[in-house]
Order: structure tokens, then C-alpha cells, then sequence
């Protein structure tokens, strides 16, 4: 029964994988390739570009969001901790409170280094 599953589910896969690249290829074949200088410059409400739009960000912007992204799997993993934590038992409890830890610590050493000032 499993092996038949696992043959469904493959062929399932290889039938989506074919056809997102026949869509792929279809869509690249009938789009219009005239191309202009109007068309390739940046759009800014109508008016002209006012400096190079491929200037460099802050490394904060960068920096604020690999936080975002740290903090997001953080409660991606503390969800379906929650949900079978009765399971668990206490060596649940004490390898979630490690992770969070260790998480808090590089916080605290990321604000002692001053990383989140936007001075």
C-alpha cells in the first residue's frame, strides 16, 4: 500500500514539475520582446528618475530584517512545540527553554554591540 503511494505522490510531482515548465516555456514564447529605453527605466510616479535607482541600502535594512526572518522561525518552531508539549515532557520543556536562551543571548549581544542603533 505504502509503495503505491509513494508511486502516486512521485508521478504527482514529476506531472507539476512538467507543467509549470511547459507554462514556463509557453509564456516566454508568446510575450512580446520589444524592448526601449522608456520601457527598461525605472518608473518613479511619471516623472524622471532623480539619482540611480540601484544605489546601495543600509546594511540596518538588511541587518533589521534577518532579525525579522530569526525571530519569525522562532514562532514557526514555538507552535508546534505548544501543540504536543504534553507529549513531551519535561525534556521538551528544558531543550525549548535552551533554544529560547540562546536566542535572547544573541539578542542581548547584538543590542550590546550597538548592531540596532541608526545613528
Amino acid at each position: 500500500m505504502y509503495s503505491t503511494d509513494i508511486i502516486i505522490l512521485f508521478l504527482t510531482f514529476i506531472f507539476l514539475f512538467g507543467f509549470v515548465c511547459l507554462l514556463l516555456c509557453i509564456s516566454f514564447l508568446l510575450s512580446p520582446k520589444l524592448k526601449n529605453t522608456e520601457k527598461i527605466t525605472s518608473y518613479e510616479c511619471g516623472f524622471n528618475p532623480f539619482e540611480d535607482t540601484r544605489s546601495s541600502f543600509e546594511v540596518h535594512f538588511y541587518l533589521v530584517a534577518l532579525l525579522f526572518l530569526i525571530f519569525d522561525l522562532e514562532i514557526a518552531f514555538l507552535l508546534p512545540w505548544v501543540i504536543v508539549l504534553h507529549t513531551l515532557g519535561s525534556i521538551g520543556f528544558w531543550i525549548i527553554s535552551l533554544f529560547l536562551f540562546l536566542l535572547t543571548v544573541g539578542f542581548v549581544y547584538e543590542i550590546s554591540v550597538g548592531a540596532l542603533d541608526w545613528d
